[in-house]
């Protein structure tokens, strides 16, 4: 007889509550939970497609590893035996920077992924950490920080009572949303509209949200950063600034108007192909709004300037007052935040603690370019080791990020590799080991990360809705007995790990942290436990695992928990858990100053890296690419590479086409449907041409996530229609400074004849001035 159960989605960002059909131990059905206290029964086609998703024929079921040059089937003590054996002796004879940890973009989205990557990363104590962070979103993350002393403070758009937005590089209506947790973001926006606000999208492409605004600015890729500058140099010119609340909170005001004096928009027009009267109503629109908020995403993060297009976003919303009031954008406060601390100085935010070996690129909020994954394998300098090891945990770089060509040698010549991976994909083909973890629905979901993102502070956690299917392993037990394989942790109870087997357990690895976490919380003054005994805490914790008992111990510890009995009335785990559609902890509100720990305990707005910067971004008014330049592009039911091994999110408008204006494909002779070819620096492309009026002049566009044509991997349906890498176009030397982002738009192509030689295309480094 079918059943329900509840599950919160975890194929996006947008966290959709689903009511999944289950006949024995098979999804066969999902459908939006209308009670759901966020979502409230929104559902977009990749949360329909959970179940195929979930059931997918070619997920692995059991470890591989790998024997005589081939990937065979183990049992999870030879598997992590093979681990123990691969890392350990890398780690004792060339050092602990000799390991790389590349974490893909699947990790936000479970549990397991949240609660023990920082584990391993400290267990190993390696410099040599990658993650998708730098082809995505690490130039918010700098600009927070140097904004407001911390990486992990993004405020975001106040949807439901903004009266004005402004998307750049965003496209929400396809990609639901990302720096900005919102199921049903289409539906806010017409919300918006319906309730006289005003909507104005800034995107070399017309999107589905464009075609949905009020005003479309079609900017020259690349380009957002002077567009910002001078929206915000109109802004002091013309006397708009308003800080109102913010102003005992910000300082910097005259020198950042100093700085950005010469960004006028006669000076930036040309350089962003936007009028410079376009640009003036722009800022004054904003200015003029009851409330607002300036929104930009990966496209405007995807760029040469990222992080000075990323701090110019809350430039703008500051100096309109629309920082940290309702209708503008907030801070959330997530369940499992830490205790508020009071307000106050900090130690602030700082870049280039160390560098890279090869390059020299400077970390960034402890991680190092992706785009410099390859090169830190297969160059060797005179400056330590090249990197001899790598774990990666639900990544896929080969597609994912620049010049895959040369990372696939790479990762060949490695002395050990293990995956945490449910595929054998393009990257974990190359592994020594990899460990599957079951698939979402016999998985529980908390989202860690994306409740600090929500435009609505709630509070949400579904169990597994499924048994785990004999002879898997949860995620939560691969990881943490990865972090004992790898590294050489002790366990707070020998006794306890010996009973548990060979490497402990994740009862052994959770027991360390929450032993470790409340003995640090009852020392601290704020602490709601401060000057109880540890051990009494510990015992109050509740949880069937020691994931959930630390879920728990965030819970009780956090801004609305019960304090371990201090506020009887707070969150806990068995609260939440008496709440299956969640828990609704009420709108965003104004949280200044608490949130800054900039060592002036102010929003700095001009911090020393930002400015150093700006002279990169005054020599960009005179330069510009001769040609075609290349954007990539979201599908709606597609998000990362794996989803192209799903029949239902596949086919219609999710292929893989090269975008082109009608003009631009009549100049070059092109004809809708027939293949043409693509070069850019890092290699070349064929694929079928898509004449579309979407894309402005002088633009083309390819997605991402395709290119599933390697050998040696497991992914059948996605082979039946591969597609081609558009990463393979970029060589990975043009990135973002300050955070080491990949530029990925804005970058110049050639479309050719087919049996044009593989030769570079112009490289973006090439751009000449032009008057």
């Amino acid at each position: 007889m079918p059943r329900t159960a509840l599950r919160i989605c975890p194929l996006c960002e947008a966290t959709c509550g689903l009511t999944l059909t289950i006949d024995g131990t098979r999804v066969t059905g999902a459908r939006g939970d209308r009670d759901d206290v966020f979502s409230r029964g929104f559902i977009c086609p990749k949360g329909a497609s959970f179940g195929a998703a979930d059931a997918d024929p070619d997920r692995l079921r059991t470890p591989l590893v790998r024997r005589d040059g081939a990937l065979r089937e183990a049992t999870w003590e030879e598997a992590f035996d093979a681990v123990a054996a691969g890392l350990r002796p890398v780690v004792e004879q060339y050092g602990p920077h000799a390991v790389g940890v590349v974490l893909g973009n699947p990790n936000v989205h479970t549990v397991a992924g949240g609660l023990y990557p920082p584990l391993l990363l400290a267990g190993l104590r390696t410099h040599s950490f990658f993650s998708a962070s730098t082809l995505d979103q690490m130039p918010k993350h700098v600009s927070s920080g140097l904004l407001y002393g911390d990486a992990g403070a993004i405020p975001v758009p106040d949807l439901d009572r903004t009266d004005h937005l402004l998307l750049i590089g965003a496209n929400p209506l396809e990609s639901n949303g990302s720096l900005c947790t919102a199921p049903d973001f289409p539906g806010r926006l017409r919300a918006l509209k319906a309730r006289g606000g005003t909507l104005t999208v800034i995107d070399p492409r017309r999107t589905r949200t464009a075609r949905l605004a009020d005003r479309h600015v079609a900017v020259r890729p690349g380009a957002d950063a002077l567009l910002l500058a001078a929206m915000t140099q109109v802004l002091f010119e013309e006397d708009l600034v308003g800080l109102g609340h913010l102003a005992p909170h910000v300082q910097g005001v005259e020198d950042l108007a100093a700085a950005l004096r010469d960004f006028t928009p006669e000076a930036v027009a040309a350089a962003c192909d936007v009028e410079a009267d376009v640009i003036r109503t722009l800022a004054r629109e904003l200015a003029a709004a009851p409330t607002a908020a300036v929104y930009g995403r990966i496209g405007s993060c995807t760029v040469p300037h990222g992080t000075l297009a990323s701090w110019l976003v809350d430039v703008l919303n500051i100096l309109t007052g629309n920082l940290d009031r309702p209708g503008g954008a907030l801070f959330p406060l997530s369940a499992t935040d830490k205790t508020p601390r009071p307000a106050g100085p900090g130690r602030g935010f700082a870049l280039g603690r160390w560098h890279s070996r090869v390059n020299r690129h400077p970390e960034a909020k402890g991680e190092l370019p992706i785009s410099a994954l390859a090169e830190e394998i297969d160059t060797v300098t005179d400056e330590g080791s090249p990197i001899r090891a790598v774990i990666a945990v639900a990544a896929n770089p080969v597609l994912s990020a620049p010049d895959g060509d040369r990372l696939d040698k790479a990762l060949g010549t490695l002395d050990f590799m293990v995956s945490v991976d449910p595929y054998l994909n393009e990257t974990s083909r190359h592994a020594h080991v990899v460990l599957p973890p079951p698939p979402p629905s016999q998985a529980p979901h908390f989202d860690f990360a994306f409740n600090a993102l929500a435009v609505r502070n709630q509070v949400r956690y579904t169990p597994a809705a499924v048994p785990l299917e004999p002879g898997r392993m949860p995620e939560t037990e691969i990881l943490a007995r990865l972090v004992l394989a790898a590294t050489d942790w002790g366990l707070p109870c020998s006794s306890e790990a010996e009973s548990l087997g060979k490497y402990g357990a994740a009862a052994a690895v959770d027991t360390m942290v929450i032993d470790q976490t409340l003995g640090k919380a009852v020392t601290e003054a704020h602490s709601p436990v401060h000057g109880r005994d540890p051990r009494e805490l510990a015992a109050q914790l509740t949880g069937d695992n020691g994931a959930e008992r630390r879920l728990d111990m965030m819970l009780r510890l956090g801004p609305y928990g019960d304090g371990f009995g201090s506020r009887p009335d707070g969150l806990t785990l068995e609260k939440l858990l008496a709440h299956p559609h969640g828990i609704d902890l009420g709108p965003l509100t104004s949280r200044l100053p608490q949130p800054l720990k900039t060592v002036s305990g102010k929003v700095e707005l001009l911090p020393g890296p930002i400015a150093g910067d700006l002279p990169r971004l005054r020599q960009a008014l005179g330069e510009r690419a001769a040609g075609l330049v290349l954007v990539g592009r979201r599908h709606l039911r597609s998000n990362n590479s794996w989803l192209h091994n799903v029949p239902a999110l596949t086919g219609g408008s999710n292929r893989c086409t090269l975008q082109v204006h009608p003009e631009d494909a009549e100049r070059l002779g092109l004809v809708d449907g027939a293949p043409v070819r693509v070069r850019g620096a890092g290699g070349a492309v064929t694929a079928p041409v898509e004449i579309t009026d979407t894309v402005r002049r002088g633009v083309v566009s390819l997605p991402h996530g395709w290119g599933h044509d390697r050998p040696g991997t497991r992914m059948s349906h996605a082979a039946l229609d591969p597609g081609v890498n558009v990463n393979q176009l970029l060589d990975g030397s043009l990135l973002d400074p300050l955070s080491g982002n990949a530029v990925l738009n804005g970058v110049p192509v050639d479309l050719l004849p087919l049996d044009t030689p593989d030769r570079p295309a112009t490289s973006a480094k090439d751009l000449a001035p032009q008057n």
